[in-house]
């Protein structure tokens, strides 16, 4: 009785949590619906005039567009190298193994501001400013200790025997990596390559540090529409943003939970022929 209320407690608990953290996000999307020309909430007389806005004004649509090529690109970057790092990290036998791995993870303890400001003064003069490669060059740096972490947990967990017995077959360890590894570690690598897309897509820091008229990412232009004016456009596009989030988030939740009752459902068919 007591660790059934003791679980009730706990999962009771994470559904607050949760609420607490989700509910001032989701004011936005009543804001978003407001036909008034000014941010307010409760909304008084629906709309969806600020979102026909967002489809008539070409430079929410042009930021958006930006921020998505940046994003993928930069999360095929931290993928690759990220992958990489955990590789060497965990399989390797480097040296000075704890001063690399503080290095990779530099990126989740330097504030954004040092980042953004010396990069911005590096590019400057390589003229990298304002251009796709220069925000996937940083978003790549930002993203690759979330998959070298991801990466790094799941090959801690797949058994060395099975890539010994692949190489004692004649596999070459490129072929047993793509063979036997990867498949295994591919939930990490997935996981690791969402949390590199949001990283790029939400970042704002270095992007302002980076943007200009050439090129602005979609976080940016929010920041400049709440500065130079409030209106329920902002809450718009954080809306569709959330959405577009909420649905990833309920795709790779439905995927693994088609593998768990594909599985299951092989484990029983197994043991109903044994």
């Amino acid at each position: 009785m007591t660790r059934i209320l003791t679980r009730a407690g706990l999962v009771l608990l994470t559904v607050l949590i949760g609420i607490y953290l989700l509910l001032p996000v989701l004011v936005v999307v009543p804001m978003s619906l407001s036909n008034s020309s000014f941010l307010t909430f409760p909304p008084g007389e629906l709309s969806l005039r600020w979102y026909h806005r967002l489809t008539q004004d070409p430079i929410w649509a042009e930021s958006a567009l930006s921020s998505l090529r940046i994003a993928l690109l930069s999360a095929a970057a931290a993928v690759i190298l990220g992958t990489l790092a955990a590789l060497a990290l965990v399989r390797g036998k480097i040296p000075f193994r704890n001063t690399v791995t503080a290095i990779l993870l530099a990126p989740l303890i330097v504030p954004y501001v040092i980042v953004g400001l010396a990069v911005y003064i590096a590019f400057l003069g390589l003229g990298l400013t304002e251009t796709t490669l220069g925000f996937v060059l940083v978003h790549t740096c930002l993203g690759v200790p979330y998959v070298m972490i991801n990466v790094a947990s799941g090959l801690v967990t797949v058994d060395r025997r099975l890539e010994m017995a692949a190489m004692n077959l004649g596999a070459g360890p490129v072929s047993t990596f793509f063979r036997i590894t990867l498949p295994l570690i591919l939930p990490s690598v997935l996981a690791g390559a969402l949390f590199a897309f949001i990283t790029s897509w939400d970042e704002v820091v270095t992007a302002i540090f980076l943007s200009g008229p050439a090129l602005t990412t979609l976080p940016v232009q929010m920041w400049s529409g709440i500065r130079v004016q409030i209106d329920p456009t902002v809450a718009a596009i954080s809306s569709l943003a959330l959405l577009t989030i909420v649905t990833t988030f309920l795709l790779i939740g439905l995927g693994r939970l088609t593998r768990k009752m594909i599985r299951s459902r092989a484990v029983d068919t197994t043991n109903a022929g044994m």
